[in-house]
């Protein structure tokens, strides 16, 4: 929008998490010249109107969470993540418009090399990570068969203002103000590759330049260790975190990097904002936010 390009923005609404907050988050755009929301379940909606005339679409729907992925709730995962997407790509097949579709570094499982490439065989190790990898494969082929313009992105741990509330910085910066218990699994030494949001938005809208086909990691490209974050967020906030240590969850990796050498040559991504500058942000929203409601 800042561009100067007209946007057409896509929700179902879903209550993964409180329908509120998704309406909050999109309520600066409502009413702006050049934005038009609608809503409309991609495995359910009829999408070829929606999507034509369009330049790009970023195909960022998905079901996310890994530890959600397990057991009865793996329908929603093939149906939002799987379904939906295959259902986008039918819709676009006949159509010039590039696609760029938002995969996830769950999709690497526990990489073997640190920082891992594009080129690394993909081995996840969550439901969610195996149906994020199913829509890579989609697009892959639809791109060979119908010559589908499609990009796709994997992207690494993204924080920042807005994030979900069943994240782990969203619950730790909560718990940590309020002065409650913060849950870490495992012994919290584990590595992230922990990307802003700003970064991530940067990187997604450069991959409309990208050669079609073409796969990029979308990273900070450095690691931090979560028991470090959580004392930046302690330094931040002003108070000392209450942990209590639980078993490392099934589908958890150990660490993650991304290696951004394809995306940076390639596209000029030159990811920005530390991870204290990025804390930062995310608090003072978070509590600024907490405060009004």
């Amino acid at each position: 929008m800042r561009d100067g390009h007209s946007v057409v923005g896509v929700d179902c609404f879903t209550d993964y998490y409180p329908v509120r907050l998704k309406r909050s988050n999109i309520s600066a755009l409502q009413g702006e010249e050049g934005f038009r929301l609608v809503d409309a379940d991609l495995a359910t909606s009829s999408l070829a109107k929606l999507v034509a005339g369009v330049d790009g679409v970023f195909h960022l729907a998905a079901q996310p969470g890994v530890r959600a992925s397990w057991g009865k709730t793996f329908s929603h995962y093939v149906r939002n993540n799987i379904v939906a997407t295959q259902r986008l790509l039918e819709a676009l097949k006949e159509s010039p418009s590039k696609l760029v579709y938002a995969s996830s570094s769950s999709v690497y499982g526990d990489a073997e090399r640190l920082p891992t490439s594009e080129s690394a065989m993909p081995e996840p190790v969550s439901p969610y990570g195996s149906t994020k990898l199913a829509g890579e494969h989609l697009c892959h082929v639809y791109h060979r068969n119908f010559g589908l313009p499609a990009v796709t992105l994997r992207y690494f741990t993204v924080y920042g203002p807005r994030q979900r509330p069943d994240m782990a910085f969203n619950r730790f910066i909560s718990k940590i103000a309020e002065g409650e218990e913060v849950e870490v699994y495992g012994d919290g030494e584990q590595k992230r590759d922990f990307t802003f949001v700003g970064d991530i938005v940067e990187g997604t809208i450069l991959a409309l330049r990208a050669k079609p086909g073409t796969t990029y990691n979308v990273g900070a490209g450095n690691t931090v260790v979560l028991n470090e974050v959580i004392s930046t967020m302690e330094s931040i906030i002003g108070k000392k975190a209450r942990i209590r240590r639980l078993r490392t969850a099934k589908g958890d990796v150990r660490n993650t990097s991304a290696d951004i050498t394809s995306i940076s040559r390639d596209l000029g991504y030159r990811p920005k904002t530390t991870i204290r500058e990025g804390l930062e942000l995310q608090i003072a929203t978070q509590v600024r936010n907490k405060v009004r409601g």
